[in-house]
């Protein structure tokens, strides 16, 4: 077979099947750990007013047409994130979703324009207890699969050995060599020229119009995944608070938020956040998200006046949203996101 084998060829299937027959059983494990927890699985609806404010995340649009001809703009969810907060404000306390979401340029061995994505919420709980779910998790997909390890390409990991965690800061100092945190005010300002002095010394590129979250994600890119995940997985947690548009600041340093993100063989898997529920505040942030996405791309996305009205009503919580798809491919150690699909985009 070729590289342009569509993926319904009989041979190709017969290849395909044994990751596909895992990803159900690691799936069905999930399920039953879910349920044991005491979560509710919920369902919530693709199509949205709005597919999320994050700069640098790109939906795909569509019109909706009304009964009487009229056309309303719509977009299918980067994450079930906006609904799911609703259902929280509506009374559920612990909730999860395997859900379909769609995000548009991403394309590779690790990017699909449609994925699924699982989601979950608890309420009154703090954020470093879905690190323990993280952890949980990833000890469930290598059981099911009949793994002992996870795989990406040459990388490994074990997913029965507790999870290494270590801050952003920490990690920019460690690998790049760079005082991430001298870059970020308490109010949560940036100091552009000066993170970009700090890569120049460090010999990291940068154009004259990147921005400061360009410059970040950058050494992060570059410098910082390559070396998380090797062995056990890493938490990378305490993002900076530009970085975090949904999230709680933490409550020792204002500049830092509770977001954290899993990686295991150098594969980000998971993006938690101690929830923000200020609608204020989320609303300053989603309006400063726009901006930078206008500067970025030329364009900005609706806000959810429906989800700001909810937030006002949601309790504490903490949330996660995990790649099943990469989950899948690690346990399985399938080289590209297409394999563990059943019918993948064409």
């Amino acid at each position: 077979m070729t590289p342009d084998t569509p993926w319904w060829d009989a041979a190709r299937h017969a290849d395909r099947r044994p990751l596909l027959a895992a990803r159900n059983r690691i799936q069905r494990s999930i399920r039953g750990w879910l349920d044991e927890g005491g979560f509710t699985e919920v369902d919530p609806a693709a199509l949205a007013v709005s597919p999320g404010n994050e700069a640098h995340l790109h939906a795909f649009a569509t019109d909706a047409i009304g009964h009487d001809g009229t056309a309303r703009r719509m977009y299918l969810h980067t994450s079930p994130e906006f609904a799911m907060k609703k259902l929280l404000a509506a009374g559920e306390t612990r909730i999860a979703a395997f859900a379909h979401v769609w995000r548009n340029r991403e394309r590779g061995p690790l990017h699909s324009p449609e994925f699924t994505m699982l989601e979950w919420y608890r309420t009154g709980a703090d954020y470093t207890v879905l690190m323990d779910d993280c952890a949980a998790l990833l000890r469930l997909a290598a059981g099911a699969a009949g793994a002992r390890e996870l795989r990406f390409r040459d990388r490994s990991c074990d997913p029965f050995a507790a999870p290494e965690r270590v801050s952003v800061a920490d990690a920019f100092a460690r690998h790049a060599g760079i005082d991430l945190l001298a870059t970020v005010a308490p109010d949560g300002a940036t100091d552009r020229d000066g993170l970009a002095a700090q890569l120049a010394a460090a010999g990291i590129r940068s154009a004259p119009d990147d921005g400061w979250s360009d410059m970040l994600s950058r050494v992060l890119v570059e410098r910082v995944e390559p070396h998380l995940g090797h062995g056990r997985a890493t938490i990378l947690d305490r993002y900076p608070a530009p970085e975090a548009a949904l999230a709680r600041r933490t409550a020792d340093d204002p500049r830092v938020a509770e977001r954290f993100e899993l990686y295991a063989c150098g594969v980000e898997l998971a993006n938690g956040f101690g929830e923000l529920t200020d609608p204020h505040e989320q609303r300053r942030r989603f309006l400063a998200e726009m901006d930078e996405k206008h500067r970025v791309y030329a364009e900005r996305y609706p806000l959810d006046e429906d989800f700001l009205a909810a937030l006002a009503h949601m309790p504490p919580a903490s949330g996660i949203a995990l790649g099943f798809d990469r989950l899948v491919m690690l346990a399985t150690g399938a080289p590209r996101i297409d394999d563990v699909m059943w019918a993948p985009v064409d």
